[in-house]
């Protein structure tokens, strides 16, 4: 009787001690190793301490620089003979854009024969006037009064001349509107054989120079004390969703728009191939640091399954455990964890969903 009761107590003390084994590590199946094809195909990173980045996501739209962009008006009324350029076109500084007979050209071409009808006069009075000094049948009065009318004259049809080049007036009565920087036309309101005024306050191209465009970003109220200047910012667009287009915000337009309730934010972008154009839409991301620290890991580490949040935490291809975390946060391909894993740890990356199946099923 005193040998069984030894016997039992010894059994009922192993149970005890097995039964404290399994709680202590409830999620390590010590039969399980990894065969030498999957553990070569089996990634692994180290845990480590991160500064915490926060991320946030707006909407917004692709805009040109205000400072390359250039309103384009005619300087004179009259008959559009031609246009050659469409919308989206792009054009070179000074290139002819249209063509437009004039009667205020007309008026100016007589101004510019007058002009130099004046000057002719005033020489040839200027010659007399000298010959009859030199003779002493006249004073000196007379002549400096000559070389005042040359001077006038002169200066006139230096005005009148200047005119041209602005106006870029050609023979018959013909004013060019040429292009005033390299761009693209963003704006057209004007077609062949149509009559402009002369009093017409309308533009009729704008061209923008896109080499470098903005993102206005629409902040909303509750997000306002988080954006700052100088943060990064990742644009991407619909026609393009797998580019992603870098740039700081440089300026906050400290405004609420009474319509979105949202306040503006601009980032400067590179548009290398012309491929961002005016009034796309936008998703904008602004990313900033926060003032702690946390545990990171890269997001494909973590399986998600029964509303909870595992890792597989790697030691050896014998001995690989699954754990339960709590994530703070995910900020593109980083997790940050705040509970259930330590710095320096090794979680697998790769194969992770197979080896967690096979040890929790």
């Amino acid at each position: 009787m005193k040998h069984t009761l030894i016997i039992g107590i010894a059994i009922v003390s192993l149970m005890l001690t097995s039964c404290k084994k399994e709680v202590e590590n409830p999620q390590t199946n010590s039969s399980f190793a990894l065969s030498d094809s999957m553990l070569k195909t089996t990634s692994t990173a180290t845990a480590t301490t991160q500064i915490v980045k926060n991320e946030l996501s707006f909407y917004g739209k692709i805009t040109a620089d205000n400072n390359k962009m250039i309103d384009v008006y005619p300087l004179v009324g009259g008959n559009v003979i031609k246009v050659n350029v469409e919308l989206g076109d792009y054009v070179h500084k000074g290139q002819v854009l249209a063509i437009i007979k004039s009667t205020d050209v007309a008026d100016f071409e007589k101004q510019s024969i007058d002009a130099k009808s004046d000057l002719l006069v005033a020489k040839n009075n200027l010659k007399v006037a000298q010959e009859l000094f030199d003779g002493k049948l006249n004073s000196e009065s007379d002549v400096l009064q000559a070389k005042s009318e040359v001077n006038k004259a002169q200066s006139q049809l230096s005005k009148i001349q200047e005119t041209y080049k602005i106006y870029n007036i050609k023979a018959g009565s013909i004013y060019e509107v040429t292009a005033p920087i390299s761009g693209f036309i963003i704006q057209k309101s004007i077609n062949q054989d149509m009559l402009l005024r002369s009093d017409r306050s309308e533009n009729i191209f704008d061209i923008a120079e896109i080499s470098e465009v903005w993102a206005m970003a629409n902040i909303n109220e509750i997000d306002i004390n988080k954006v700052k200047l100088g943060i990064d910012a990742s644009v991407t667009t619909l026609s393009y969703p797998d580019k992603v287009f870098k740039g700081k915000v440089d300026k906050i337009f400290n405004v609420i728009d009474p319509q979105t309730k949202a306040m503006q934010a601009r980032i400067k972008l590179q548009n290398p191939g012309f491929l961002l154009k005016p009034d796309m839409n936008a998703n904008i991301k602004l990313s900033f640091n926060e003032d702690k620290s946390m545990i990171a890991i890269p997001s494909d580490a973590i399986v998600f399954d029964k509303s909870k949040n595992f890792v597989m935490i790697f030691k050896d291809r014998h001995n690989i455990e699954t754990r339960q975390v709590d994530v703070f946060r995910v900020v593109g391909d980083t997790t940050y964890i705040s509970k259930g894993l330590k710095e320096n740890e090794k979680v697998i990356t790769n194969n992770q969903l197979f080896i967690y199946r096979a040890l929790n099923d």
